[in-house]
This record gives structure tokens, sequence and C-alpha cells, in this order.
């Protein structure tokens, strides 16, 4: 008997890219207070890509035998898949620039783009997208131009639109797929080989168009003892209208998946703040410590349609939702249970808060509980150099986003982690320890875990050289070799092996990878 798991497949893929761009600029000083210019250009970009892709899986098989060459056949073919898929998409901008500067100190600066996509139906394809800013240099104003303390200050107001247009898709129109079911079919063509293939439509909506955010904000730039120390201080209000997201179609639509569509209103407030200081400048030494931390607040304004809530796209357990966007609440809010925990702080399966006291679990006791982006974010990075030597490290840090460990979720049939193949499925502590013995409760808090973490993302050890190998006229060879460490270490509650998922769900059980690097570069 010959007992054989696995499989093969090959992936085939074709893409190019043809960018275009153009753009004329105007300059002009009437007189050595008033300096003006302006510029106008045109981007065109065209992505275009196709490919295929077939898989094999095998299966063990009792019937083992032999080939033309006495090799052993262990398995049978158990599945075959091929697929084919292309797409292109266009994007298309003009653009214009008109800057503005009095005395050198007061700057005014005006831009606009006309932004055109195939990825929205005709009719809004086409977004317009204004700014202007403000800037009034301080320091060189009469009455600090001489306190030498102050070697910058610099006052800055702003306000501009930008546009968002990735829907995931390449052109937005009606399409069809090959159909599975025997309802609303359409005979479209068809394929090779088999000319009566009958479709299905996938959901549409031709009213999709830009999602636009408007911004206002106001910053001051401030540098003293000759720049040693500076601070950048930036305040914001952002808001957010036609918001791209997927929601579930309601029931009796012709379709069999969700619709992308102009959600609602999001609004963001925040501030961003970075302090560099350079307590070390010598002809040997030098030190550069530099600070960084961003506080933002989201809230869901409006929602499209007059309604007070919608899905948010994610989805656990047997395609449940679990987030949502609601008017007053985050964006990307989880809806979930209150998990009800044994005396010994292990969470009891299918046990559940009775939050409204009415004696029965039911959708009304689900609550929200925290979103996928964290409220404060940062880092810092150190510089330290020491006449030809220079060591640099860089940090970040993340407080208050949360993450659903589908993985854990996915296991959490603890009876069933050892598998009816014969293998023990992959797991961490916190799965095998868990208890339960069925999948069948997903939408517990238990599963939303603080992600918070501190990482340091790289430390870079280097030694800078000069004329080696001289001789005579010839000032020999410069560079710098350098050894490097990329994700050093992660500081983390999260249960899971990796925090930060920008989607906000775990499904994955591999870290990632700490890389090594020696390096070498020569100037000749």
């Amino acid at each position: 008997m010959g007992y054989y798991y696995g499989g093969d497949s090959e992936n085939k893929e074709k893409k190019y890219n043809v960018l275009a761009t153009a753009y004329a600029q105007y300059t002009k000083d009437f007189n050595k207070a008033n300096h003006f210019d302006i510029m106008a250009g045109y981007e065109y970009s065209h992505m275009k890509y196709w490919g295929n892709e077939w898989s094999r899986s095998m299966y063990p098989s009792t019937n083992e035998g032999k080939n033309d060459k006495g090799e052993s056949l262990a398995g049978t073919v158990k599945s075959y898949d091929t697929k084919n898929w292309r797409g292109q998409t266009y994007l298309v901008s003009w653009y214009g620039r008109a800057n503005y500067s009095l005395l050198n100190r007061y700057l005014l600066t005006f831009t606009a783009r006309y932004d055109g996509s195939s990825r929205f139906s005709d009719g809004n394809r086409w977004g317009f997208f204004p700014s202007a800013a403000f800037a009034w240099r301080i320091k060189d104003e009469s009455f600090l131009k001489n306190v030498n303390a102050i070697s910058d200050l610099k006052l800055r107001l702003g306000w501009g639109k930008t546009g968002q247009q990735d829907t995931g898709k390449e052109y937005y129109t009606l399409t069809y797929k090959k159909s599975t079911s025997n309802h609303h079919l359409y005979p479209i063509g068809g394929i090779k080989n088999n000319p009566g293939t009958l479709f299905i439509p996938l959901a549409y909506n031709d009213n999709l168009t830009w999602e636009t955010t408007t911004t206002w904000n106001v910053g001051i730039d401030y540098g003293m003892f000759d720049q040693r120390l500076t601070l950048n201080l930036d305040a914001y209000y952002r808001k957010t209208t036609d918001l791209l997201s997927t929601t579930t179609i309601s029931a009796g639509q012709n379709f069999d998946n969700a619709l992308l569509m102009n959600a609602g209103t999001l609004e963001n407030k925040g501030f961003e703040v970075a302090i560099t200081g350079r307590p070390i400048q010598t002809k040997d030494w030098f030190v550069e410590v530099g600070v960084n931390a961003a506080y933002n607040k989201n809230k869901i304004t409006e929602l499209a349609g007059g309604r007070d809530m919608i899905e948010a796209g994610m989805q656990v357990g047997q395609n449940q939702p679990i987030t949502y966007h609601k008017v007053g609440q985050p964006a990307n809010s989880f809806l979930v249970y209150q998990q009800v925990y044994d005396e010994n702080g292990r969470p009891i399966m299918g046990c559940y808060v009775d939050r409204d006291g009415n004696g029965v679990i039911d959708e009304n006791d689900r609550y929200f509980y925290k979103n996928i982006v964290a409220p404060w974010t940062g880092g810092f990075n150190l510089k330290v150099s020491y006449k030809n030597w220079d060591l640099g490290s860089n940090f970040r840090f993340s407080l208050g986003n949360y993450v659903y460990n589908g993985y854990e979720e996915s296991k959490a049939n603890t009876s069933e982690l050892y598998n009816s193949k014969g293998y023990y499925e992959n797991a961490t502590k916190d799965i095998t320890t868990l208890g339960w013995t069925s999948y069948n409760y997903p939408l517990t808090d238990y599963f939303v875990q603080n992600a918070s973490f501190l990482k340091c993302d790289n430390i870079t050890l280097g030694y800078n050289f000069n004329n080696v190998l001289k001789m005579g006229k010839y000032h020999g060879i410069s560079g710098r070799i350098y050894a490097s460490c990329s994700n050093v270490f992660t500081i983390t509650k999260y249960k899971g092996l990796e925090p930060e998922m920008t989607s906000g769900k775990d499904s994955n059980v591999y870290p990632r990878c700490r890389t090594f690097l020696l390096g070498l570069n020569l100037n000749f």
C-alpha cells in the first residue's frame, strides 16, 4: 500500500504598464519682491495584464501500481483546475499649479487635478480635485530676523480635495461569470468546446463615483539653535464623502455577491507631531534622535439611503458579517457578543452576556467593540556616527488597533486538531488550551484582540572608507561596508503571530521573516 499527499501547480502572468507625462512651466519675477510661476501637465497611464494557472492535487490510493518505468503510483488525481484572467485599467489626468511669493515670506499655492478613471461607468469617470495652501515665514520678519535662538518659524494653512478610485476592478461595467446554479442564467457567447455555456451576472452599480476627501489643516515648523532642535506640528480635519465600501445586497436581487457602493460620509480629526534633535555635532561625533506621533479619531456621520448601519465587508465563520459602518461609530467597528469566562479565566464556548437583560441571547445582545484602526501611531529613530562608523535604527509603534484572530477561530474546534488524515493541524498554545468542540461561535469579542505593538524595523551598522589602493594621481576606491537586520523584534500582547494586519483580520500562522544583510558599495 502506498500513500502520497501533495500536488503541483503552474502560474503564468504577463503585465505591462505604459506611463506618459508632459508638462510646461512658466516663471516670472516682476521685481525682487514678487515671484510667480505656473505649471500645467498631462498624465496617461495604461496597465494591462493577462495570465492563466492550473493546479492538480493528489490523494492517497490503496491501488498501488507501477508505471512503464517501474515507478510506484501511490496517488490518484483528486482535482484539476484551470483559470484564465485578463484586465486593463486607464487613468488620465490633467493638472496645474500656480505659485506666488511676496517678499519671499508670504507664499501662496493653488493646484487642481482633473482625473478620469476606467474603473467607473460613463458619466462618473471624471473628478475635479482643487487645493490651496498659504505659508508665512515668520522667522524672516524684522522682529525675529536677529533672534539667533530661533532658527526657523513658519505657519502653514491648507485646504484641498483628493480622490480615491481603487474599486478593485478594471472597468466597472456589467460582467458575467460561468454559472454554477440553475438561476438567472444568460446564454452569452460561450466558451471554447462548450458553446452552450450559461452565465450569471455579477453585481454592478452604474452610479458608482469617486470617493472624495476634503482636508483642512494648520501647521507650524519651528527650529532652534541653528536647527539642532526642530518641531513640526500639524492639526487637521478630514471629511470623506461617497465612501467606497462593499456591502451585502438585499434579498431578491439577481446577483450572488456583495455590491460596491458609495456608502456614506466619514470624518477624521487628529494631529501629527515630529521632533528631531541633534545634541552632538563635533568633528568626530554626530548624534540624531527623532520622535514622531500621530493621533486620529474617525466617525461615520452619514450613510447612503438614510440608513443607520451597513456591513463593512469582513466576514468570519460561515460568511457571517462582523464589521460594520454605523452612524456615530468609527468605521470598520466590530459588532460582537460579549464573551463569558469561567473562574479560571477561560472563555466558555457559546456563553455570552445577556446585555439587554431579557433572558434570551439573540442579535440584540451584540454590541460595538473596538475597530481595526489604531488611534495612536508613531515611531522614533536613532543615528550615531563616530569618525567612519555609523549606527542607525528605526522603531514603530501602534496603540489601540484591534485584529480579529481568524486563525484561532478557524482552529477553535480543538477536538479536531488531530486531523482525520493522520497529522496534527498547525496550532498555537492559546488554541490547544481553548477546549472548544465547535466552530460555530465566531461572533465573540474573545477573537477581537488587542494588537498594539512596538517594532524594531531595522538596525544597521556601517563603515565608510576612502582612497583604498591609492596609486599616484589615482585617488583609489571609496565606499561603504555595512551589516543590517530587518524585522528585528516585535513587542506585543497579541495572541497571534503578527499584530500588524491592515485588513483587521489575521488568517495566517506564519510570521514575517527576519532578514540579515551584508552589503558593500564601491565607488571607482
